[in-house]
């Protein structure tokens, strides 16, 4: 999946033509990753197929929900799973294979299932300050009191977003500029910008009104 920053970054590039409100906008474009930090399953926040398909089925949300796009909060949830699709089925099936990557200088390196997992998520940590001046982000959501979106979701507990917001809260606090192994600066400014497009050109087929 997309780091929650890039998500956000998605998110606020595509206000700049949707303008909407932009905090609930940003809320809702991490809300699913709230299934991971109160112990749920992903399956169900980010409309997996299957256990073993990691790649959002948009048309399974759209039937859900499509009616009520009109609400930032859900926008920003329908941006976060188009972002995933985009990011595993364009991007990681390009650069991660079984128990292997190809780094930035192209050669392929073998890891464990848990050592791939934190060289990624540390070049997304790692990435973090040079996404948010790019895009400079506005991050008093994440230090300021904030209403929750008055949505009914079954996918999940609206009521306990604060935690995530306090966990990213934490993480944008402890970003600090590193070197990154598998992805760099360059590269997912590129993807935060094709994303935002093509995302907003399926806002037009789907016919989605907000």
């Amino acid at each position: 999946m997309a780091s929650a920053i890039m998500h956000i970054c998605v998110a606020k590039k595509m206000n700049d033509k949707l303008h909407v409100d932009e905090k609930m906008l940003l809320l809702g474009s991490i809300a699913p990753d709230l299934s991971k930090q109160v112990g749920e399953s992903k399956e169900q926040s980010h409309f997996l197929p299957s256990p073993k398909d990691p790649s959002p089925d948009i048309l399974s949300f759209l039937e859900k929900y499509k009616n009520d796009l009109h609400h930032p909060f859900l926008l920003g949830y329908f941006i976060h799973l188009y972002t995933d699709k985009l990011w595993i089925e364009e991007i990681l099936k390009n650069r991660l294979f079984q128990n292997s990557v190809r780094l930035l200088d192209g050669t392929i390196a073998s890891f464990k299932s848990e050592e791939l997992n934190n060289l990624i998520y540390n070049d997304y940590s790692n990435l973090n300050i040079d996404l948010i001046d790019y895009f400079n982000l506005d991050l008093s959501l994440f230090y300021e009191k904030f209403p929750l979106p008055k949505i009914e979701m079954s996918e999940i507990p609206v009521s306990k977003l604060p935690i995530l917001i306090e966990k990213m809260g934490v993480i944008i606090e402890n970003s600090e500029r590193k070197k990154t192994y598998v992805f760099d600066t360059p590269m997912i400014i590129h993807f935060i910008e094709y994303a935002a497009e093509k995302i907003l050109q399926a806002i037009e087929e789907y016919q989605i009104h907000y």
